[in-house]
Formats: structure tokens, C-alpha cells, sequence
């Protein structure tokens, strides 16, 4: 289903991940619209998961937190934004791979997990302090909410307003941090957040999920080193899309039609500007033109905008439906994880600038004593000359105090 795929320090991720059966790299018309083997559609992926009860290739949710959430960890403790998504069309299993249920925990309750087990690992000596906040939002009609927050109803003019920060990028405003210590802690928030989401009966699927949810961490490292201390934070996006929905299968109708509307204006904006990221990643250097990205056209993308062709290393997770009346937005899925494939993100790890500047300029004095240590004849040659120098000048100096008085 997904896939690892590194160019030169940066990484995207795209596949593939369904509750029943699927061909992962190669999909065919179901025969009612079959026509001749110019149908067959081939795709290629890092990773990909046969989620089908009995199956000899069932995939658990262990093995793809083993695949993809590994990385993600591995890529916060270095020190670098880490971002996943979920993507596919309603009731294909987005949130059964992001959250799974309570007798099979899925991606975000393990990473979580596995962050605060990790850290109690570390943090066994005072040379190193963890702190780690979690916030979960969700953008429900293009108005962000804060699922950590009890409210009695959603109104149109309601919902924190998103901004942008010149160096930390987009945020939203007054959405609370929950300081937390333990899984516990964890487990409570997203029962909580989850408990408070919008959700809604349709035909395809009885718990569709109306918003697009976003679980965020934010974890820092503090050194406590005895000359400078330094500090690494890292936010790792876990996010939950709502699904993909055509008004004529799922027959909806007033509320639940315009969140259908709404839900896929934002998916629609989100694969225009994974199209563009695409194409500019596969342009030559010098050949690259100023490409437009309409991050704003959206809230999803706005919030989103590191994570797509930014400062983060990303995972895409697309999920399919293996049923015949399903084949065009099972097609769509797939060109949309194709495209996200060729995507190239830029990641840097998150230090302080003014610390990193003087731990370079302190390395970069260390390699100069090391390299005139390493040659002394050219150091004799270095001191030779200013000797020269001075008595030069001071010869300068004599002949100018020997002319006579005008």
C-alpha cells in the first residue's frame, strides 16, 4: 500500500491500505465494463496491505505501524517535522488505519504509544529533558474546531481563525496544548477529541466521518551540555481525511450535502496542489519555473502546507474499496497516490539558529587549530611573514623620522 521512497535527504510515502482484498499494482475494470486489456491500469507503490478477514497476506495493524510508524518516531527524535494521511473514498477504511478501535489500536494510538515508551527509554540521565503537547483539531464546513473543547453546537460563524507564522508557518490560533506525561494521558485526549468529532449516518457508511481531523504533537529535546545547551522540536501530523463522496451513490441531501460539498472542495484542492508539487518536483533544475500552489484554497491545505512540499517527511496512506461500483473512485485514489509519489520535500532538522551558528563557528575553530597543528611548515611560513611585516613597518617608520624639517 505504501511506499518508502528517499531522495537525497527527504522522503514521501504513498500506497495503499483497504479492509477486503485488492490487486496493490495492477487494476482492471470489473468485467460488466470490461473491454480489452488496454483496461488493465498499473501502478507502482512502496507497500502494499491486503486488509481481507482469512486472508494468507492479511496485513495487521502492527505490521504497517512497523512499516510506517516506525519512521515517523525515528524521524522525530532526529529532529524533523513528520506528517501522515489517510486519503480514499468514504467507508474504504481511512479511519479503521489511523485509529483503529479498541480491540485493534491503529496507527496514531501506537505511535503514540511507542513516543512515550521510547522517551521513558531515554530519559533515564539529567542530560536530556523531553516535553511533549498534543493538540487535535478538526475542519468541519472549512471552520477549524478544537476537538479538545467542549461546545453545545457549530455555527457558520464559528471556529478559530488559521494564521501564519513568517518562520514556523501556518497555525491556528487559541487552539489549545494538552501537556501530557504518559499513554494514558494520550488515550484520554483521543477518546476525548474523537468523542466530540462530527459524524453522520449516509448509505455507504453508518459512522461517516463529516470533518477532516488532525492529531498533532509537538516534541521537544533539550541537551543539557556543560558549555551551550541546545534544544530539537519536532510536530508530527497525524491526520484523519474525511472521505471522498459522490451525492448520487451516498444520496444525501440538505446538511449532510453541503458537508459532502465542502468535504470535496478541500480534496479537490488538496490533489491540485499535489499535482502542482508534482510537477515541479519532476521539472530539471534549470528548467523549473515559477509554479503557483493554491495552498490557500483551502483550510486543509493551508494547515497542510509543510507537509506538502515542505519541512516534513511525509506518508501518504490511500485506501480502496475492492467493489465494482466503486471502480472510478478506486481509480481516482490511485492517480491521486501516484502523483503524491513524486512529490519532493525539503526536511530540516528543527534547532535554534543562534545555537546551531555557535556550535558550527565553535567546529569550524577546532578544524582550523586541528589543520595548522596538522601543518606546521606552513604555520612557521604563516609566522615568518608577519615578522616581515612588522619589520617593515618599523623601518617605514625610521626613514620618515630622518627627513628633515621643512
Amino acid at each position: 500500500m505504501l511506499g518508502l521512497r528517499k531522495r537525497c535527504s527527504r522522503f514521501l510515502r504513498d500506497g495503499l491500505s483497504t479492509r477486503r482484498s485488492s490487486s496493490p499494482s495492477t487494476k482492471q475494470k470489473p468485467a460488466s465494463v470490461r473491454g480489452d486489456e488496454k483496461n488493465t491500469k498499473i501502478f507502482t507503490y512502496d507497500f502494499s496491505y491486503d486488509s481481507t478477514d482469512q486472508s494468507p497476506s492479511f496485513a495487521s495493524q502492527e505490521k504497517i505501524f512497523n512499516d510506517l510508524g516506525q519512521d515517523v518516531l525515528k524521524a522525530a527524535f532526529e529532529g524533523f517535522n513528520a506528517c501522515v494521511f489517510a486519503y480514499g473514498q468514504t467507508g474504504s477504511g481511512k479511519s479503521y488505519t489511523m485509529m483503529g478501535h479498541a480491540e485493534e489500536k491503529g496507527l496514531i494510538p501506537r505511535i503514540c504509544d511507542s513516543l512515550i515508551s521510547k522517551i521513558s527509554e531515554r530519559n533515564t540521565s539529567n542530560a536530556v529533558s523531553f516535553r511533549t503537547e498534543v493538540s487535535f483539531m478538526e475542519i468541519y464546513n472549512e471552520r477549524v474546531y478544537d476537538l479538545l473543547k467542549k461546545r453545545t453546537v457549530v455555527t457558520e460563524s464559528g471556529g478559530l481563525r488559521v494564521r501564519e507564522h513568517p518562520r514556523h508557518g501556518p497555525y491556528v490560533e487559541n487552539l489549545t496544548k494538552h501537556l501530557v506525561h504518559s499513554y494514558s494521558d494520550m488515550e484520554e485526549l483521543i477518546a476525548a477529541g474523537n468523542a466530540n468529532r462530527i459524524t453522520a449516518s449516509t448509505r455507504m457508511n453508518d459512522l461517516s466521518s463529516r470533518s477532516h481531523a488532525i492529531f498533532s504533537i509537538s516534541f521537544s529535546q533539550t541537551w543539557f551540555d556543560a558549555e551551550l545547551s541546545r534544544e530539537m522540536l519536532s510536530k508530527i501530523h497525524l491526520v484523519d481525511l474525511a472521505g471522498s463522496e459522490r451525492a448520487d451513490i451516498t444520496q444525501t441531501s440538505g446538511i449532510r450535502l453541503k458537508e459532502g460539498a465542502n468535504i470535496n472542495k478541500s480534496l479537490v484542492t488538496l490533489g491540485t496542489v499535489i499535482s502542482a508539487l508534482a510537477e515541479l518536483s519532476l521539472e530539471q533544475p534549470t528548467t523549473k519555473k515559477m509554479t503557483f500552489i493554491p495552498y490557500r484554497d483551502s483550510v486543509l491545505t493551508w494547515l497542510l502546507k509543510d507537509s506538502l512540499g515542505g519541512n516534513s517527511k511525509t506518508t501518504m496512506i490511500a485506501t480502496i474499496s475492492p467493489a465494482n461500483v466503486n471502480y472510478a473512485e478506486t481509480l481516482s485514489t490511485l492517480r491521486y497516490a501516484n502523483r503524491a509519489r513524486n512529490i519532493l520535500n525539503n526536511p530540516t532538522v528543527n534547532e535554534d539558529s543562534s545555537v546551531k551558528l555557535i556550535k558550527d563557528l565553535q567546529a569550524e575553530v577546532t578544524r582550523l587549530k586541528r589543520l595548522l597543528e596538522s601543518k606546521p611548515v606552513s604555520h612557521r611560513k604563516l609566522s615568518s611573514s608577519l615578522r616581515m611585516e612588522e619589520e617593515l613597518h618599523e623601518n617605514e617608520e625610521k626613514v620618515t623620522l630622518l627627513l628633515p624639517n621643512e
